[in-house]
């Protein structure tokens, strides 16, 4: 049987589930969509808006997210060429669902660094 024909179960570990997960799961991924929510960039816009990832970073991204259909590449012919990037409606849809995340991380920020130190220090006491 075809793997179209499959219940999707996230679970078993062909199932291309996975990879939509790893692409939601991928912060460069999440960033770059919730930017482009707000309008279509050009790539240094975008390089520039994501403070810490590389040039070859960004062009990975962006492909893989072109390749899933969650963004669309336009190259506008000037000179140089002009390439901007848009998010798509499933990208949209994508974005939507992954901002209460970003939101929850920022909201939560205080208490996990808490915990963290919180942690970090009692694992180093019983290591003494």
């Amino acid at each position: 049987m075809k793997a179209s024909h499959l219940k999707p179960d996230a679970y078993a570990a062909g199932c291309p589930t996975r990879q939509i997960l790893d692409r939601i799961g991928d912060k460069w991924a999440v960033l770059i969509l919730l930017l482009l929510r707000g309008e279509p960039m050009r790539f240094n816009q975008l390089r520039r808006a994501i403070e810490g990832i590389s040039q070859k970073m960004l062009s990975q991204v962006l492909k893989s997210l072109e390749r899933d259909g969650l963004l669309r590449r336009r190259a506008i012919a000037t000179v140089p060429v002009t390439v901007e990037y848009s998010i798509t409606p499933l990208g949209l849809t994508l974005a939507e669902a992954v901002d209460p995340l970003r939101d929850w991380a920022e909201q939560n920020l205080k208490e996990v660094l808490a915990a963290q130190r919180r942690y970090d220090a009692q694992r180093k006491a019983l290591a003494a």
